[in-house]
């Protein structure tokens, strides 16, 4: 690591103890020598294996389960369906006023996306649980689904989420979260040119090495230690105790080294199940995705549309941009209303426009609920941005680097959500990339500063 520091000289403390020093992972020891304890290291008696009856549909009603031979397979200690769960309707993000409350932890009168879970059988070995699973009986009536936003967003489309009544979530803003600053469409009157692009990107699967699960201990006294793998631990509380209408005070969550997460490990899908099943048997409970589970089951990176549409000068302004973001959430919200809501305040990007006008929508569909993965909501914005950067340059015929240095924001600049740039750094970062790529742009560049505006 090399820290340049000409630049922000007289901004920044010299006596800095962590910054710019190498240091050593606190796990890095344990990993290589294989010491490392995750939440399925440990070997309980008495340890049952928790397995999904998953629906086969990707829209269907429920019209009967049958349990008797699930209920008579060997090994079967507890069968679960809806009508054991205290409270089977949540949001994750309910905890910060995001709602309203729209899955179900079990299916009841309808399922909504292919592998949504219906009935979780409890019984002494996993091979056991898988049988018995397999002799569920579920009679679904299946319904017309809707499988991409632009069926969704269709006039009279199969509504996805009955407990939002349409196919895309209302912010107090209305049908999306909007961004409204100067005035737009003077922007695009008063331009050279106008560039309208669409861009497009599919559901994005984390896969990480260790899959999602916990392993649950009954205490006594109506406690419960819960070994997990989540990335959000009071998230996962706080959402268990709503769910088994439980005291928070008696869910001991413990964490630990999470073997590969990029987001996918924040929902809250099978600590609260696996909870209740130690609960109504008061023995310990493991519930761990297969493979094949965490490829499909866990929650992707949602598939996005976005269309922007850029005004730009012959001198590389860039005048207005105009940005519809639509964010497929599948069939529940999860932390998709917030990504949606994260897309619409990151535009226009790291660029200073004066006219911004951005619809950011959150999507239902009857796919895999999707959610966090890795900057969620900002990161396929970003790539649209950046193409859209690239093409607008060739447009007006300037490098794409020095088209950037033109329109980088400065400290002092106002965003189009309407807060100060402050500390923006763009410039100098250009710079050193420049730099290091030997890419040439001319040198009044390499004389700007983000601290101030030239011209």
């Amino acid at each position: 690591m090399e820290l340049r520091k000409t630049y922000f000289a007289d901004e920044r403390k010299d006596d800095l103890k962590e910054i710019g020093q190498p240091r050593l992972r606190s796990d890095a020891l344990g990993h290589v020598t294989g010491t490392t304890t995750f939440f399925a290291d440990r070997n309980l008696p008495g340890l049952l294996h928790l397995k999904m009856v998953r629906s086969p549909h990707h829209h269907a009603r429920i019209r009967s389960i049958d349990l008797s031979e699930a209920e008579k397979h060997p090994g079967v200690v507890r069968i679960l369906t809806a009508a054991d769960v205290p409270h089977n309707v949540y949001t994750i993000l309910i905890l910060i006023q995001v709602g309203p409350e729209d899955e179900t932890v079990l299916a009841s009168d309808k399922v909504r996306w292919k592998g949504e879970a219906v009935v979780a059988i409890l019984a002494d070995s996993e091979r056991a649980a898988q049988e018995a699973a397999a002799k569920v009986k579920v009679d679904y009536e299946v319904l017309p689904a809707v499988l991409s936003i632009e069926e969704a967003l269709a006039p009279g489309a199969p509504i996805v989420n009955e407990y939002h009544g349409q196919n895309y979530y209302r912010y107090d803003s209305g049908e999306c979260r909007k961004v409204r600053y100067g005035d737009v469409e003077a922007g695009f009157a008063g331009a050279d040119h106008i560039l309208e692009q669409t861009y497009g990107s599919g559901p994005i699967e984390h896969a990480p090495t260790e899959t999602t699960g916990c392993i649950v201990v009954p205490e006594g006294s109506g406690r419960f230690t819960c070994y997990t793998n989540t990335q959000a631990m009071f998230f996962t509380l706080d959402n268990a105790s709503i769910i088994l209408q439980m005291d928070g005070a008696k869910l001991h969550m413990v964490g630990g080294t999470v073997g590969g997460g990029f987001g996918g490990k924040v929902d809250v899908t099978v600590e609260p199940i696996a909870i209740l099943g130690a609960k109504l048997t008061g023995r310990p409970v493991s519930f761990i995705y297969s493979r094949e589970e965490e490829m499909q089951i866990s929650s992707p990176r949602a598939a996005e549309k976005l269309v922007i549409k850029d005004g730009v000068m012959k001198d590389g302004r860039i005048v207005a941009r105009y940005v519809k973001a639509y964010i497929d959430a599948g069939a529940y919200s999860r932390h998709s209303p917030y990504g949606a809501q994260k897309s619409a305040a990151h535009f226009p990007g790291p660029y200073t426009v004066p006219n911004v006008w951005v619809d950011s929508y959150c999507v239902y569909t009857n796919r895999t609920p999707s959610s966090a993965m890795r900057g969620f909501g900002v990161t396929i914005g970003d790539f649209a941005l950046e193409v859209q950067m690239d093409k607008l340059a060739r447009l007006v015929g300037m490098d794409p680097l020095e088209f950037r240095f033109v329109n980088a924001y400065r400290d002092g600049d106002m965003k189009a959500h309407r807060q100060p740039t402050e500390g923006a750094a763009l410039i100098e970062c250009m710079q050193e990339a420049s730099r290091a790529a030997r890419w040439p742009v001319a040198e009044k560049y390499l004389a700007m500063s983000s601290a101030r505006r030239e011209g």
